[in-house]
C-alpha cells in the first residue's frame, strides 16, 4: 500500500513551482498528498487536486517568522503525521521538525534541498548562516533520502556531509508547440525570477548602453527592485528598460515566449549561486529560447551539450552586450533544432521517474535511520 505524503515547506505555494509539480506527480501517481505553507508574504488564493494549508504566522521579521513557523509545523506534523506517513521536508529551513517527528515515530523523511540554504548571499556572515549551518550538519548526515535540484549541488553535499542527493532539475514539464516566432520590431531581452543581488541585472541594464533597438524586460519582484529602477532612471534608460513586476506562472509563460534572447547571468555569490542551475535556464528552453548564459559549472554543462546561445566573457556590460548581439544576430530561429533537442532532454517528465523511485523505495522502508 503507498503510503501518504505531508510536504511542508516555508513558504505561501503560490508561486513555488517546483513543489506543485513534485505534488502533483505524487498526487497523480496515487499518493495521499497533503501540502503545508505558510502565509509570509500573503496567501493568495489557489486551486490544487490534493489539500493544502498555510500556517498563519504573526512575526513581522523574517528571523523571527522562521522560528514561529518550525514552532508550529512541529506540532502541526505531530497531529497529522502516523506509521503510514512519508515526510517530505523542502529546503533546510523547514527541515528540523521533520526530523524530529520521523525520528520520533520511526518514519521515512525525505528532504529536497532547492539549493545550499546555508551558503545564500542573503545570509552570509550573518548569524542565520551559523543557524543553517548547524541544522545542516546535524541533519542531514542523518538522513536516508535527499534529493537536490542540480548535479553540482549534489557533489557539494557528498563532499560536505557525505550523502550522495538524488539529482531531480527543477524543469518543466515539456512544451510541446509548433511555434510561430515572433518578429519584433524592437527585439526582446529578458529577465525573469527574483530581483536580488549577484544576478546580473545591474550590470545588464548598463548593457543597454551598447545596444540599439532592443528592449530589456524584468519580470518579477525582489529586495533590489527599487534600487534598479533608480538605477534606469539615473541612466536615462527609461526608453529601454521596462520592470513587468511579478507575474503568475502562466502570464510568464506567456511573456517568455515572446522573447528573443534570455538570460541567466548570475554571478559567483556564493555556494549557491555559482552551483545553481536557475529555473529561467529551463523554462527559457522549453520555450524554445535562446540564452545568454555566465560561466557557472550548471550553464557552461547546458551549454557544452547543447547550442542554446552564448556564454559571456565576463560581466562588463560592453561583453555582455555583445552575447546579446550574438544571439540576436544569429536569430531564434536558427537555435531551434539544438532548442529542440534540449526540451526533450532538460523536461519534468524526464525528472519525475527519479523523484517517483525516490519516493518509493522510502514507501518501502521500514522507516527512519537511527
Amino acid at each position: 500500500m503507498k503510503k501518504k505524503i505531508i510536504t511542508s515547506a516555508f513558504s505561501n505555494l503560490f508561486t513555488d513551482q517546483r513543489i506543485e509539480k513534485v505534488c502533483r506527480t505524487l498526487y497523480e501517481n496515487g499518493y495521499e498528498i497533503e501540502l503545508i505553507g505558510n502565509d509570509w508574504n500573503g496567501a493568495e488564493e489557489m486551486q490544487r487536486p490534493y489539500p493544502f494549508s498555510r500556517i498563519h504566522l504573526a512575526s513581522k521579521s523574517l528571523k523571527t517568522a522562521y522560528f514561529e513557523f518550525n514552532w508550529k509545523l512541529y506540532h502541526e506534523l505531530k497531529k497529522k503525521a502516523d506509521q503510514n506517513t512519508i515526510l517530505h521536508a523542502n529546503d533546510i529551513d523547514a527541515l528540523y521538525p521533520n526530523y524530529l517527528i520521523a525520528r520520533k515515530l520511526n518514519i521515512p523523511l525525505i528532504f529536497d534541498s532547492h539549493e545550499i540554504f546555508s551558503e545564500m548571499p542573503a545570509v552570509q556572515g550573518k548569524m542565520s548562516q551559523k543557524l543553517w549551518r548547524y541544522v545542516e550538519k546535524t541533519v542531514i548526515p542523518k538522513l536516508t533520502w535527499m534529493i537536490t535540484a542540480s548535479g553540482s549541488y549534489g557533489k557539494w553535499f557528498e563532499k560536505k556531509y557525505g550523502i550522495s542527493p538524488v539529482i531531480v532539475q527543477n524543469s518543466p514539464r515539456r512544451l510541446d508547440f509548433k511555434l510561430d516566432i515572433p518578429q519584433n520590431n524592437s527585439k526582446i531581452l529578458l529577465y525573469q525570477g527574483a530581483i536580488n543581488p549577484f544576478r546580473g541585472i545591474d550590470k545588464v541594464i548598463l548593457a543597454m548602453h551598447h545596444m540599439d533597438h532592443v528592449q530589456l524586460k524584468i519580470a518579477g519582484d525582489g529586495p533590489m527592485k527599487k534600487e534598479y529602477e533608480e538605477l534606469v532612471m539615473k541612466e536615462n534608460l527609461q526608453h529601454k528598460v521596462q520592470f513587468l513586476g511579478k507575474l503568475k506562472p502562466e502570464d510568464l509563460r506567456k511573456v517568455t515566449l515572446t522573447a528573443d534572447c534570455g538570460m541567466s547571468i548570475e554571478e559567483n555569490g556564493g555556494d549557491s549561486y555559482l552551483y545553481s542551475l536557475p529555473n529561467k535556464v529551463l523554462d527559457c528552453i522549453q520555450a524554445r529560447v535562446p540564452l545568454i548564459l555566465s560561466k557557472l559549472p550548471e550553464l557552461q554543462n547546458i551549454k557544452s551539450q547543447f547550442d542554446v546561445g552564448e556564454l559571456i566573457k565576463d560581466h562588463q556590460p560592453e561583453n555582455i552586450a555583445a552575447a546579446v548581439k550574438k544571439v540576436l544576430a544569429k536569430g531564434r530561429l536558427n537555435y531551434q533544432v539544438e532548442l529542440e533537442k534540449a526540451s526533450e532532454a532538460l523536461c519534468w517528465e524526464n525528472e519525475e521517474i527519479k523523484l517517483l523511485h525516490v519516493f518509493q523505495k522510502a514507501s518501502n522502508s521500514l522507516g527512519f535511520k537511527q
